[in-house]
């Protein structure tokens, strides 16, 4: 590798010499091979159009510092924007890793029409360092250039002055603070991790493995370039291909898509007819829409469209008994930004909202600030809609103020925030006062910011609260009250909001005004109007919600203060939503928006010095009621529900006059009003409902002032009936104390199915039934136990399901419990009546069922003797026993007596079981006579006929010189045969087979002695025979012929050859040999050559030669390919 030029200084731009001055290389450079390349870098591609005047150049960057390239488009010559593409290795996208550590930049220059493109790694670690490769498209014109990144470990610089080392602890200057050491000690310089060498060892183990297995074996030898190994494991493969006797062509280890582009996956198989089976993931693919099949000839192809990321997975293709594996990977395109963030300008409170637009609906951005990360945490909000991304600030600070990014995968914008004081305006100031003794003071001032507070000042000093002075503020107003003014109160007054420099001044002048004479006195008196709001003697109702405003009249000399109070409450006259409003004269008790907690009673207490005066006043607040509580079904029919509920804890102050109520289906928005009358009662029935169907019930409560809201939902509840009664109740079976019952399901049995059946008895003339089964059975019949013997007894079932029993299905008839004598009887099948034939080794498993009561006694006999149970198994039930025998043998042939007995009566029937096998061989077999062209054979049967009768015999004979055995006759049922057509002058020997019913036995019997055929008349003799040579070195009889194809449309290209013995043939493109390239099919049929190119490219133009290769010689011919694209005038033309 050569060693490439170092950048000058952190973060410094490496740019290359323009197209039309390469770069001159260093000394001591080896140059490549034209057919090699640098590992781990691509081939540079051909420079066909030329589009990048100024490329990227390979580096060493410094760990820990940042690097940029630049790459330089001309554009001139383009009728829209050219894309560019940053990749590492063969095709990892970097437009995707675009982050903190990658950034990409973009600009444009309008009078030189050169778009330039920047790729910034941002701290260079050691996993940056490999091939690189920029890419250009634009159109039908397209670019690349490579470079490579080497990483080295930044030099730690020598502590030249060892007295620098000596530092003092703290910042007071040379003599403060202790002498520090650490600067002396040594440093230790961090070695560098170096890439574990890839031994041989792991790339055994890559040969043998899966392709779904490759990246974590990769991961567990350190392997870090993924793709640099699978293209060197490629080339192994290459070199010792494994055999397949499915496959001629696997699929290759990895394919790669861009993300909604289609792919296609080809295998070619050995027999064209065979079936193959396509895996993802190790679930079978099915055809649809997505996936779709191709079978041509032996070629089978697999199409996905519109990849997705969920397609990035293993597939497998599968013929028999061998798979083809293969891994696809899905590349994201990168995320670009199409319209940028925008600056903002907005004062202190004011809404913020930063709008960008990206290239991709699903895309995800990141919004970041100052470098820190912005997250949901009530400050911040982010919305999306479509390409559309927004963050908004609600409330914009001065701490906002800064500059705001936002990320995508392929690219980034910043725009920057400036927040300023929002200015506070006087809407109204204070105004000067001359008051009296005993008057009420009130300075009132208004600004804009209702958020904003202060401080009153009296001649530059804070005023205190105090009984006799208040301060208050209410939204925008601030307000200084002081009552019965005294002399002291005199001055200035000024109030100062808090944060700003502005200040609203005004001067209290106190009158003094002396008395000579004795005013009138007049004791307070309470006036009560009982003739409006009040209900009844001093009560009030007022509904929740509305304004009261209740006027006292008041009388007295001087004029009497006035104090309104709940309980011990005093109510104050601020401003507030229950205050009290004085005039002369008069005092309102206000209350706006009524409340619950408002009610109660209220006192009012007037005085003067002449009295005192006391009057309560009754506020009531009514309201709608609470909703109904615990709405639940009670009870459920076939078409109805019974609905309970409980009425409102707190009725509003007002009697509840009834209830509505409304139902739903579960899952549905659309609630069904069940009355439109007022309904008093706390239960209710609801009709006309669907059996099998979900419902919730809710209910309003009604009272005078109005509805309440709805209560909450029910329980979901199905309307469910019973079913009707089980059918066909009948006795099955009785025995001494129990009863075996079946029947048949109900007829109708509805949505709610059944969960099982209910079983009764009860003694006949009794009335009380007794349950025989605990929980419900499942099964249409039940055997009752305990039962008395020698009882009547009656019987009952029912159906249960989730709405309750059915009505009873009873017994027509009481049943006595006692056993039941029945005659045995054995029912033998049919297939038993006869001969019962078996082979050797094969199972026998008889099932024989029989009858009787009580259990009758079985008895199995062989042959008249008892039957030995170690050569024969034996199980008997109650209904039927079973003759087994795992594997047959001769010695179980025989008549067999099964004998059923109870008490004395007794049935019994004989099988007949025959074990066959096969055969052995006649013997003496003999020539008896020879005639011209026959020979007649004789022999006798064999000793083993395999236990039943010989069908026949099949002949063979074999001339003493080939030995080659030919049937001459089948199924041949006599001992003897004649055998015709034999050819004069050979000898031959005859075979025989037996045959039964079983087959041909394994061994034949050989004929004691042979049958000459003997020769007559002339005798020729033939010259032997020379074979003539056929060999010759290889010639093309066709050569190949130059042509034009379009880019796109597959090509091939096609010559003949011929030689002995049959030559290898190579094809080569620029004198570099096509391996197992999928790119390239290439096939030979009788000598008639062709190679198939895919979808040529401007880059798979050039020379291409085909050479053939034997013993004797070779020969080549060649061709020239030239790839062209169609323009759009060309394309209008067609």
């Amino acid at each position: 590798m050569p060693e490439p030029k170092k950048p000058g200084a952190k973060g410094q731009k490496v740019e290359a010499p323009p197209a039309d001055k390469p770069a001159e290389d260093d000394e001591g450079r080896d140059e490549l091979p034209e057919d090699e390349h640098v590992p781990g870098e691509e081939p540079q591609m051909s420079q066909i159009s030329g589009l990048l005047v100024e490329k990227p150049q390979s580096v060493t960057a410094i760990k820990g510092k940042n690097v940029t390239f630049v790459a330089k488009v001309d554009s001139s010559q383009m009728l829209r924007k050219p894309t560019m593409k940053w990749l590492k290795g063969k095709w990892m996208d970097l437009g995707s890793k675009a982050g903190k550590h990658l950034q990409f930049k973009e600009t444009y220059d309008r009078n030189t029409k050169i778009y330039t493109y920047e790729m910034t790694i941002v701290k260079v670690v050691d996993g940056d360092a490999g091939g690189y490769r920029c890419e250009v498209t634009s159109k039908d014109k397209c670019d690349s250039s490579t470079f490579e990144i080497s990483v080295e470990a930044a030099e730690e610089t020598q502590q030249t002055n060892i007295l620098e080392a000596f530092k003092r602890s703290g910042d007071a200057g040379e003599d403060a603070g202790e002498l520090d050491f650490s600067g002396l000690l040594k440093k230790r310089e961090r070695k560098q991790k170096e890439e574990p060498e890839i031994d041989v060892d792991v790339w055994e183990i890559l040969k043998d493995a899966k392709p779904c297995d490759y990246e974590k074996i990769a991961f567990e030898y350190g392997i870090t370039d993924l793709r640099g190994m699978l293209k060197r494991l490629k080339k192994m493969k290459k070199v010792e291909p494994k055999k397949s006797d499915a496959f001629l062509k696997k699929l290759d280890p990895a394919y790669s898509v861009e993300k909604g582009k289609r792919i296609q996956l080809n295998v070619e198989l050995a027999d064209p007819n065979a079936q193959v089976k396509w895996l993802r993931n190790g679930q079978e693919i099915k055809p649809s829409a997505k996936y779709i099949f191709e079978s041509v000839g032996g070629i089978r192809k697999l199409t996905i469209n519109k990849c997705t990321l969920a397609d990035d997975a293993a597939y497998e293709c599968v013929v028999g008994e061998e798979k083809s594996f293969t891994e696809v990977f899905v590349q994201e395109p990168p995320v670009t930004i199409t319209k940028m963030l925008d600056d903002v300008h907005v004062v202190v409170g004011e809404k913020v909202e930063f709008e960008v637009e990206v290239s991709d609906e699903g895309a995800n951005v990141k919004w970041m600030k100052d470098g820190v990360e912005l997250s949901r945490d009530g400050k911040y909000r982010f919305k999306k809609d479509g390409k559309k991304h927004w963050l908004i600030i609600n409330e914009a600070t001065t701490e906002d103020i800064g500059t705001y990014y936002v990320y995508t995968s392929g690219g980034e914008s910043k725009g920057e925030l400036d927040v300023e004081e929002k200015e506070l305006e006087v809407l109204q100031s204070i105004a000067d006062l001359t008051l009296k003794a005993a008057e009420q003071a009130v300075f009132k001032c208004e600004v804009s910011d209702e958020k904003v507070t202060g401080k009153w000042l009296k001649d530059g000093v804070e005023v205190i609260p105090s009984n006799r002075i208040k301060m208050t503020h209410t939204g925008r107003t601030h307000k200084l009250v002081i009552d019965d003014v005294k002399p002291e109160d005199a001055g200035d007054y000024t109030f100062v909001p808090d944060g700003y420099a502005l200040s609203l001044s005004a001067k209290l002048n106190f009158l003094e005004i002396k008395i000579d004479y004795v005013p009138r006195q007049e004791p307070p008196k309470i006036h009560l109007d009982t003739t409006g709001s009040f209900v009844n003697k001093n009560t009030i109702i007022v509904v929740a919600g509305n304004k009261l405003r209740f006027d006292v009249d008041i009388t007295g000399e001087p004029p009497p203060t006035v104090s309104w109070k709940k309980g011990d409450t005093e109510i104050s006259e601020a401003e507030g939503r229950v205050r009290v409003e004085t005039r002369k004269n008069l005092s309102c008790f206000v209350i706006e928006g009524a409340e619950r907690s408002d009610e109660g009673l209220y006192h009012i207490t007037v005085t003067n010095p002449a009295g005192e005066d006391k009057a309560d006043v009754m506020v009531k607040i009514v309201d709608v009621p609470d909703p109904p509580e615990n709405v639940k079904c009670t009870g459920v029919g076939e078409d109805s529900a019974s609905v309970q509920w409980d009425p409102p804890k707190f009725d509003g102050g007002v009697p509840v006059k009834g209830y509505l109520m409304e139902r739903k289906k579960k899952g549905s928005s659309r609630w069904t009003k069940l009355n439109f009358d007022i309904y008093e009662s706390t239960t209710y029935e609801a009709k006309k409902m669907i059996e099998g169907v979900l419902y919730e019930m809710r209910v309003f409560a009604v009272n005078g002032i109005g509805m309440s809201q709805p209560s909450a939902s029910s329980k979901p509840f199905m309307p469910i009936a019973p079913t009707s009664e089980p059918t066909r109740l009948t006795v099955d079976d009785v025995t001494d104390g129990t009863c075996a019952l079946k029947w048949l399901p109900p007829e109708r049995i509805g949505a709610g199915g059944i969960d099982g059946y209910i079983i009764e008895y009860c003694v006949e003339g009794a009335t009380e039934w007794v349950q025989a089964n605990e929980t419900p059975v499942e099964k249409n019949s039940y055997r009752v136990r305990g039962l008395p013997v020698g009882e009547k007894m009656l019987f009952r079932v029912t159906a249960v399901n989730i709405a309750g029993r059915s009505p009873p299905a009873v017994m027509a008839q009481a049943v006595t419990i006692r056993e039941i004598v029945e005659r045995p009887k054995i029912r033998l099948p049919r297939q038993l009546r006869t001969k019962y034939i078996k082979r050797v080794g094969e199972k026998v498993n008889l099932v024989i069922p029989f009858q009787g009561k009580p259990r009758p006694v079985v008895t199995w006999l062989k042959d008249g003797a008892p039957l030995d149970t170690g050569l024969v198994n034996i199980r008997t039930s109650d209904v039927d026993t079973i003759l087994f025998i795992r594997q047959a043998a001769r010695e179980h042939s025989g008549q067999y007596t099964l004998s059923v007995q109870i008490e004395n009566m007794e049935d019994k029937v004989n099988l007949e079981i025959q074990i066959v096998d096969k055969p052995g061989p006649p013997i003496a077999i003999t020539v008896t006579d020879v005639w011209g062209f026959n020979a007649a054979l004789e022999w006798k049967p064999p000793k083993d006929n395999g236990n039943c009768e010989i069908i026949g015999y099949t002949i063979q004979k074999a001339d003493l010189k080939t030995k080659e055995w030919f049937t001459v006759l089948e199924h041949n049922r006599r001992p003897s045969c004649t055998v015709s057509d034999l050819v004069m002058g050979n000898e031959y020997t005859f075979r025989v087979f037996s045959e039964n019913i079983c087959g041909m036995s394994d061994d034949a019997g050989i004929s004691k002695n042979t049958a000459v055929i003997s020769k007559t008349g002339l005798q020729q003799n033939l010259q032997p025979y020379k074979e003539k040579d056929t060999s010759s070195s290889p010639k093309f009889i066709t050569p190949l012929v130059d042509r034009s194809v379009i880019a796109g449309y597959s090509a091939a290209i096609s010559c003949a050859v011929r030689g002995f013995p049959k030559p290898k043939i190579i094809w080569m493109k620029n004198k570099m040999i096509i391996g197992e390239d999928p790119k390239y099919l290439m096939q030979n049929n009788q000598g008639v050559l062709t190679l198939n190119i895919r979808k040529p490219s401007l880059f798979d133009g050039g020379k291409y030669t085909c050479k053939a290769v034997n013993a004797l010689g070779e020969d080549e011919v060649e061709c020239k390919l030239e790839v062209r694209v169609i323009t759009e005038k060309e394309a209008a033309k067609k």
